[in-house]
């Protein structure tokens, strides 16, 4: 037994280190490329943006390479056969770990573009990592809280015109967009404390997806629903890299967002119509017990 925990911290230890000399060694062109992308010429950040998620592309393609290396994982993936670099998407997933992040890298890598999240306006400010995010077209996202509409009523629907505008450069470059609709990561305590409808999962927030939706939703052509399950149990980051983590399976579920925009579940005026966001959270409910069973198929497949 010490052996093996010996060997598994042993694994570890290096894959860590490649992970950080990957990440360092992809900092600087990216850090480079970043700051020619702010000469303010739009086909000109345009091209720039090409080679940024390229060096991001290879960066994940090394780090799946170490994962190769340092583990031996048995690797289950459905459902991602017809997917495609030169299509626009919408991620949307479970969240158990920080694995999940890894996991998505993996099996999305070279199949569809490059992931990007939402970000709060104020990350932009974070040295180096805000200007690198900007120049990854990661998308900022600007929501007035009701307390400021309230003061400043002048500007309701300003935030999400102005994020409408930023996403504009999609319109004509293929992108992903991930979102985890439950908010946090799932623990036995906060199962319990949220008093959860589900069996394996929290409940799920819908104004994040709505909040993509209504900024993007006529860029963006296909939702994909992935389900993430780990058979022997929720891992560390650490259980991940050195090495313990035996099985991950993955399921992924297409669907149309022209069907889901054009559907009673959801309409472009989610934010400021209650009988509307009622109606939208109880399709994402619907989903979310839909993929509840499917962790409970699995696990009892195990």
């Amino acid at each position: 037994m010490q052996i093996g925990n010996l060997f598994h911290h042993l694994v570890g230890v290096i894959s860590v280190t490649i992970y950080f000399l990957n990440t360092v060694f992809w900092v600087i062109p990216i850090v480079v490329l970043s700051l020619l992308k702010l000469l303010p010429i739009k086909l000109w950040q345009t091209i720039v943006s090409y080679p940024l998620d390229g060096c991001a592309t290879a960066w994940i393609t090394i780090n799946n390479l170490n994962q190769r290396l340092t583990s031996n994982t048995t690797w289950k993936v459905e459902g991602v056969e017809t997917l495609t670099l030169n299509d626009w998407y919408l991620v949307i997933s479970n969240h158990q770990s920080w694995v999940d992040i890894l996991v998505l890298q993996r099996i999305f890598n070279r199949k569809i573009p490059f992931l990007k999240f939402f970000l709060k306006k104020e990350l932009i400010w974070v040295p180096f990592l805000g200007v690198a995010w900007w120049a990854l077209d990661f998308p900022f996202m600007r929501r007035y809280s009701k307390s400021f509409l309230a003061k400043n009523p002048h500007l309701k629907g300003k935030d999400m015109e102005s994020t409408r505008k930023a996403c504009e450069k999609f319109r004509h470059k293929p992108v992903s967009i991930m979102n985890f609709v439950e908010g946090t990561r799932l623990t036995e305590e906060k199962l319990a404390r949220h008093k959860s409808d589900f069996n394996k999962l929290l409940k799920p927030k819908a104004g994040g997806m709505a909040f993509v939706l209504s900024a993007m939703g006529d860029q963006l052509h296909k939702l994909l629903d992935v389900t993430i399950y780990y058979p022997q149990g929720i891992p560390t980051f650490w259980d991940f890299v050195s090495g313990k983590v035996k099985n991950v399976h993955v399921k992924v579920n297409i669907m149309s967002v022209d069907e889901l925009l054009n559907s009673d579940a959801f309409a472009m005026d989610y934010f400021d119509n209650p009988e509307q966001r009622a109606k939208f959270q109880r399709w994402l409910n619907q989903l979310w017990s839909e993929k509840d069973q499917t962790l409970i198929n699995m696990s009892a497949s195990n």
